[in-house]
């Protein structure tokens, strides 16, 4: 096949708006905890979503799978676990900030460690299918054009978190919470920051499952859907942190009744999760707090399981860009951040999470994903320099 990285860009910004777009359909939700529909989306994203769409367009799934090195199983489940703590986070991000300020700096953060995390990886284990330790990184030009993207990366993320402090300082308590309704700036900083480097490991999950996608075209598959099987491995890898982590939730907080049970328990009616907020249940009427603890089963698996297919489908449409891009191949992380920070802001603005503020924060705001937008461009630039002393190209 020969490779066409202009199609390779449209697949690449396809998967950008299932990202930029995924955490929508949880705003449908009602009276779930938010670890109850985490969990459900994840199901459909991690587990059925993989193995069904691999199983139906590629060819002796289970045999590529058997064929390949404990090593090439190990290190892409391994990295994908890994990526696993920020998927997890990426929720509470976009919780306690809301999209637009919630994504800009996670994935800012993701774009940058995407690019760092590896190599250091590298240092203290130089087994890991990784090319370059950071020290080698640091003493060629190519990889100082790249940490010179990060560190604009990282001006990004400091330009968005301003324009959050900004908000937070100027606008009422409710009119923060008429839009985000648990938003938190100090808390949604820190839980972005966890997220954004810890999920910049599905990068390098997918670099070490590449004998996975091999395997599977000399099975015969065609060249756009090899990416698929590895797929299933890096997201078993996600599923395992994210399912462990939400199962302990539900005992913790006792709402794994929530399920199977198309009513809330009363202790719970004042702090499960209600889309816009809270439902406060004090001073009411008997039936209007018989209203209050109906939950709305069907539709809230409905709209989890739209937003887990949404996610998936950003990778989905990820690894067909790949197959794409050719030489170019090298941007193909940079170019998924990019088109996801841009796609979520879009979102933000519709959503009106920066109504009321001032336009000093709706600049800082804008500046600051412009910045960010800005550093991935660098840090492409370095790779490709980086290939062009490869090939001699």
């Amino acid at each position: 096949m020969i490779p066409n990285p202009f199609l390779g860009v449209f697949f690449h910004w396809l998967g950008g708006l299932a990202s930029g777009s995924f955490y929508v359909p949880y705003k449908g939700v009602r009276k779930w905890s938010w670890e109850t529909y985490w969990l459900v989306g994840g199901f459909f994203s991690w587990i059925i979503c993989p193995w069904l769409l691999a199983f139906l367009m590629t060819d002796d799934l289970a045999g590529v799978l058997r064929r390949q090195s404990a090593g090439t199983l190990w290190w892409t489940y391994f990295f994908g676990a890994m990526w696993g703590f920020g998927g997890l986070t990426f929720g509470l991000t976009m919780r306690y900030l809301g999209m637009s300020l919630g994504m800009g700096v996670a994935l800012g953060y993701c774009a940058a460690f995407g690019t760092l995390v590896p190599p250091i990886f590298k240092a203290f284990m130089p087994r890991i299918p990784v090319d370059s330790s950071i020290l080698d990184i640091a003493r060629s030009v190519p990889g100082q054009v790249t940490l010179a993207g990060v560190g604009l990366c990282l001006v990004g993320i400091g330009i968005a978190a301003m324009a959050g402090l900004t908000k937070e300082r100027e606008m009422p308590e409710a009119e923060k919470r008429k839009t985000i309704a648990e938003f938190n700036f100090t808390k949604g900083i820190l839980v972005a920051t966890f997220s954004g480097i810890m999920s910049a490991c599905f990068s390098f999950a997918l670099t070490a499952g590449n004998p996975i996608g091999d395997a599977s075209a000399a099975a015969g598959t065609r060249a756009l859907w090899t990416g698929l099987p590895k797929l299933v491995i890096v997201l078993l890898g996600g599923f395992t942190t994210n399912f462990l982590w939400c199962v302990l939730l539900n005992l913790r907080n006792r709402t794994g009744y929530q399920y199977f049970s198309c009513r809330i328990r009363p202790e719970h009616a004042g702090v499960v999760a209600s889309g816009g907020g809270a439902t406060p249940a004090g001073g009411r009427a008997a039936a209007a707090l018989e209203n209050d603890l109906r939950v709305p089963v069907l539709a809230n698996y409905l709209f989890s399981a739209l937003a887990g297919m949404t996610w998936y489908f950003q990778f989905f449409f990820y690894t067909m860009g790949e197959t794409q891009m050719g030489r170019f191949r090298y941007a193909s992380w940079t170019l998924h951040m990019a088109s996801i920070i841009i796609f979520s802001t879009i979102w933000g603005w519709i959503f009106h999470e920066w109504k009321g503020s001032s336009r000093k924060a709706h600049r800082l705001i804008a500046a600051g994903i412009a910045t960010l937008i800005l550093s991935t461009i660098v840090i492409a630039v370095g790779a490709r320099l980086k290939m062009r002393l490869e090939t001699g190209g």
